[in-house]
């Protein structure tokens, strides 16, 4: 597997990372946890080195997963995590508030035990609370790398302006947001801030949450207790049927490189940047290799061009996220 480097400290981590979340559910049921650690084990084994996870998924369930799954390999690998609601520890559910910044010092310490190491490689503000400066938790982070217990500072879902004045107190290694063929919008500032100040950018559902893998049509159904899909606009029958013209588009790219959609989808963001470390997620190992597979596909500056020029024809139906999410983001 490939290699990148995320900001300016340093951190070198396999060009394609795996997103953890819905090995403990998300998009339909959960997975079996023996499974899913196997599952962990081969993507090791396949070259990934950085993985990435969040208090909030599960709650805690992830973390306890991946921090069993890789006990094996800390040596060699990078785990990353993420805080920002409050969640009681007993019900192991987010009590409906974010958290201060004078509260990152104690729920470090749960991601710690549950992830079984002495410093958290990434630690990602999941989400800007609008509550408390930036300042303010881009200190605490600080606080946490001086003290030995965290090594990098991340942010996600940040607007250009957080990015900048949260850099300003402790220097941001990578920013996490969603970035995909059929959702561009850290184009318009995000990007080119991350650029000028030296930070990586970690895409998540950089396969549009399975939508660019071709597998999902206006026929699919989701469940409405177990998928978020489900309550995100743009996987509506609708949108689906009218967004099926981006993964034709992405098709006819992938037939005439002898490839997936999928992995034409990840090849166009490794090629859009060198400091671009995409994160798919999945539950499947046919999944999993297909995924790194795309990291081996080389797209000419000509066929970069004509593929990005072919998604910003197509106008996508649908929010991303349905109104309570999407206002829970800073972009």
């Amino acid at each position: 597997m490939q290699k990148r480097t995320l900001g300016t400290g340093g951190l070198v981590v396999s060009a394609i990372g795996l997103g953890c979340m819905t090995m403990t559910g998300g998009y339909g049921g959960r997975p079996d946890r023996k499974e899913m650690i196997s599952l962990l084990h081969a993507a090791v084994e396949r070259g990934v080195t950085f993985f990435d996870t969040a208090e909030i998924y599960g709650p805690h369930a992830n973390e306890e997963l991946v921090g069993e799954a890789l006990a094996p390999y800390l040596d060699h690998v990078v785990i990353a995590t993420k805080f920002a609601a409050d969640i009681d520890p007993a019900e192991r559910k987010p009590t409906g508030r974010m958290l201060r910044p004078e509260e990152v010092a104690r729920v470090v310490e749960g991601s710690l035990q549950r992830l079984g190491v002495d410093a958290i490689d990434m630690y990602y503000q999941h989400r800007v609370n609008p509550e408390a400066p930036i300042e303010e938790f881009a200190g605490a982070v600080k606080e946490l790398i001086e003290a030995g217990k965290v090594k990098h500072y991340g942010m996600s879902e940040a607007a250009a302006g957080t990015i900048r004045r949260a850099h300003a107190v402790q220097p941001v290694t990578a920013v996490q947001s969603e970035y995909s063929l059929w959702w561009r919008r850290p184009e318009q500032e995000v990007l080119a801030t991350c650029e000028e100040l030296g930070i990586g950018f970690v895409p998540f559902s950089p396969l549009g949450k399975g939508f660019l893998t071709g597998t999902v049509s206006a026929s699919s159904t989701f469940d409405q207790d177990n998928d978020l899909r489900a309550r995100i606009p743009r996987f509506g029958a609708d949108a689906l049927q009218h967004n099926a013209a981006m993964v034709d588009q992405i098709q006819s790219f992938a037939t005439a490189k002898g490839a997936t959609p999928a992995q034409i989808a990840l090849a166009w963001l490794l090629a859009r940047k060198p400091w671009i470390v995409p994160i798919p997620g999945t539950t499947k190992l046919h999944r999993l290799e297909e995924n790194l597979a795309a990291a081996d596909i080389t797209l000419t500056t000509e066929e970069l061009n004509q593929l990005t020029e072919a998604s910003s024809r197509i106008e996508i139906q649908g929010g991303r996220y349905p109104d309570d999410l999407e206002a829970q983001t800073n972009l």
